[in-house]
């Protein structure tokens, strides 16, 4: 398979296919069925109850789908029964609305989840207010949503049923494909013809997706008690799967060098274009096994031969040692060859657990259980915390209040001053784009008005130019199923096919096109409006407030991650599970504040503050991390060599230079963290008598003194940050 033909096997296998296909099928069926039998109304109103609760259908284990699904549904059911009844009356409704947004927007201090069963329920709410039943109607009404509600359910659970292994499978495989993209682009740094500041702002994007990824699958897997528990070979093969691809990514993400050096040095010789070469051609064999593990097939394995590429690399680099221009200077090419092996030998594990047919039997191990789970963060579902959000202080709270004003405003627009015949799709349109922050709700507004244009444009053409009402249903189904299918990944890739498939569902209701054309657009463009005000001018959220404890969270996970190096050189042995705890927090943080400075780009100039310097100090902190983690790696293949004053100079110097840093970023009511005296462990065990006189290790010596200089950096670049 090409680069082309994996994307689009990636996305026919994927999470994100699967769950369009299955939404737009609980959709179809009841208005079909509704149809044949004569009672159209009835089957809509079905298939909008199925529509409310698929948006709490978020990926993540099948408990707490399960659960937010449920959740979903019971508000859903109220929400529908109490629109109805307070229908008649506009300024009770009017009430309603305000009381609704505000409520089911502060369900985002439960998580994501929770957020997406708030935004359910007002999904419900306007759908509702779109044909309001007669009085005597709200019941059946009620009843029907309620029935298309559970069918979705019904729909989700049998195919959890049939295929329970295949979620997991599937974001397994999308972590893979990350992880290779990630390993695509560091080769970009052994081509002379690129720039290293672009490949590092391309390698910090994407390690964001990589931690969104890990993420998803850490949850699947390690919240899902079929996997965690059970012995099966599918399960267990799953677990060591990502667990050595976590592993293999922190391999990667340790081989940093000083690229701008290498190409001075290597350039002309030709040997960083082979380096490149292999190191696309492992992330092509990890691109092709994820699909292997997402479709469920065996994987055969992919053409290059990369040990016999590792042998001529390692000819390549012996015929420069022989250079009279190059004798002597081979050692970081040397050290790269042997980072590339180790990965290779990893991408050969990877493989292994996926190709064994058997595995050897394992008992449920009810600790190993419990030791999964520290990896993922638990979301409490306490009542308290409501209360404690009612401030101006909470974003959830602020945001709680946009909503509601905006919602607010757009009920009394659809009601007074603009009615028309969808008159409720400025209200939806508010509810959808209205966003916590400003930068995702400025770029959902813009995809939603392109989106709608390009929509519109299409499904006019499909109508003008496609006559028979078969052809029609055909392209229905068919953009029915792309629209919610990219849902979660581009946006106005769905806005364009949902706009087209509800042009030719009004057709077939008997509904003019054009005139539907129009009343889309210009409510599209008046709720983006005033979702767009909402976000601009009531209680904004701006990323640059935000930044500093993004970056004294990073520092905090690198002082932690430093900590523990020192306790190895110290002699005080690390626990697995606390070192990869350690690791998480490292690649969570950085991801977090790599996001959040992305999402100030997007936001206006005028509130944009350092850009150049928190890219300095997001690349700093990556490096920062990189070297950590080659150094432990190091020391993990190797003796603990002896500490030399020399080196615990170094190291006390780079762990103190990050705790003044964290105490410029961290406000002023937090406690500064204290600058280390020396290496200890958290457990504050005495470090063990080390011989001043102990032989410096000369490679160790140089890595520390690079980590002092990194932490040196982010000091002067936090200092600019901050004065």
């Amino acid at each position: 398979m090409n680069h082309h033909t994996r994307r689009l096997h990636y996305f026919f296998y994927g999470q994100n296919f699967a769950d369009g296909v299955r939404t737009a099928l609980a959709i179809l069926v009841p208005a079909a069925l509704g149809a044949q039998w004569g009672q159209l109304e009835a089957g809509i109103t079905i298939s909008t109850g199925a529509v409310c609760v698929s948006v709490a259908d978020t990926p993540g284990p099948a408990l707490h789908k399960r659960n937010g699904m449920l959740a979903a549904w019971g508000l859903t059911t109220a929400t529908a029964l109490l629109t109805g009844v307070v229908a008649p009356y506009k300024w009770a409704l009017g009430l309603e609305v305000a009381a609704l947004s505000f409520a089911f927007t502060m369900l985002l201090v439960w998580g994501a989840r929770a957020a997406a069963v708030g935004t359910a329920a007002l999904l419900c709410m306007v759908l509702t207010l779109a044909t309001p039943p007669a009085l005597a109607d709200v019941l059946r009404h009620t009843g029907l949503l309620a029935l298309g509600g559970l069918w979705y359910q019904l729909l989700a659970a049998l195919l959890h049923q049939v295929r329970p292994y295949w979620p997991a499978q599937q974001s397994l495989g999308d972590c893979l494909h990350a992880i290779a993209r990630f390993l695509d682009l560091k080769a970009e740094f052994y081509e002379t013809g690129t720039s290293l500041d672009d490949d590092y702002r391309r390698l910090v994007q994407q390690q964001v997706t990589v931690n969104e990824k890990q993420e998803a699958t850490r949850d699947i897997l390690f919240r899902t008690r079929q996997i965690v528990r059970e012995s099966t070979v599918a399960s267990r093969r799953l677990v060591l799967t990502f667990v050595e691809a976590v592993d293999l990514y922190e391999h990667i993400t340790a081989s940093y060098y000083d690229y701008a050096a290498l190409r001075d040095t290597f350039g002309a010789t030709g040997i960083l274009h082979e380096v490149a070469l292999h190191i696309r051609h492992v992330a092509a064999e990890m691109d092709h096994l994820g699909a292997a593990i997402q479709a469920g097939r065996p994987y055969g394995g992919y053409s290059p031969d990369l040990p016999a590429e590792l042998a001529r690399l390692q000819a390549r680099i012996a015929e420069l040692e022989q250079d009279p221009a190059h004798a002597g200077r081979t050692r970081v090419l040397k050290k790269i060859l042997v980072n590339l092996r180790d990965i290779t030998r990893r991408l050969q594990n990877l493989r292994r657990y996926f190709d064994e047919t058997q595995l050897p039997e394992a008992a449920p191990n009810r600790s190993r259980s419990r030791e999964h789970r520290r990896f993922v963060a638990r979301q409490e579902l306490e009542w308290k915390a409501f209360g404690q959000n009612f401030t101006l202080q909470s974003s959830v709270f602020r945001h709680a209040l946009r909503m509601t004003l905006a919602c607010l405003t757009a009920f009394i627009i659809g009601e007074t001053l603009w009615r028309g015949t969808h008159s409720y799709w400025i209200l939806m349109t508010v509810t959808i784009m209205l966003k916590p922050g400003f930068s995702l709700t400025r770029q959902r507004n813009t995809e939603r008005i392109l989106g709608t244009l390009g929509g519109g444009v299409l499904g006019a053409l499909v109508l003008y130019l496609v006559p028979e009402p078969t052809v029609r249903f055909g392209l229905l189904v068919v953009f029915m199923v792309i629209s919610y299918s990219f849902q979660r990944t581009y946006y106005m890739v769905t806005v364009v096919f949902m706009t087209a498939f509800l042009l030719i569902m009004f057709s077939f209701l008997g509904l003019g096109y054009l005139g539907v054309i129009e009343e889309r657009i210009i409510d599209t463009v008046m709720g983006c409006a005033l979702a767009f005000a909402a976000g601009y001018f009531l209680f904004p959220s701006w990323e640059r407030d935000q930044l500093r404890d993004h970056m004294a969270a990073t520092l905090r996970a690198n002082q932690a991650y430093l900590r523990q190096l020192a306790e190895r050189l110290a002699g005080q042995p690390v626990p697995p599970v606390q070192y990869r705890l350690l690791r998480k927090d490292v690649y969570v943080a950085s991801a977090n504040l790599a996001a959040a400075f992305q999402r100030m780009l997007s936001e206006p100039k005028s509130k944009q503050r350092h850009e150049a310097e928190i890219h300095q100090f997001v690349v700093l902190n990556h490096i920062l991390s990189s070297n950590i983690a080659a150094a432990t790696v190091s020391l993990d293949e190797g003796a603990t060599p002896p500490l030399s004053a020399d080196s615990r100079r170094v190291l006390t110097s780079a762990q103190a230079a990050l705790g003044r840093s964290l105490t410029r970023l961290a406000p002023p009511t937090e406690p500064a963290a204290p600058e280390p005296a020396a290496p200890r462990s958290p457990e504050a065990r005495p470090e063990p008598a080390l011989p001043d006189a102990a032989p410096t290790d000369r490679p160790l010596l140089e890595q520390l003194t690079f980590l002092q200089k990194v932490s040196g950096d982010i000091g002067r670049v936090t200092e600019n940050i901050t004065g």
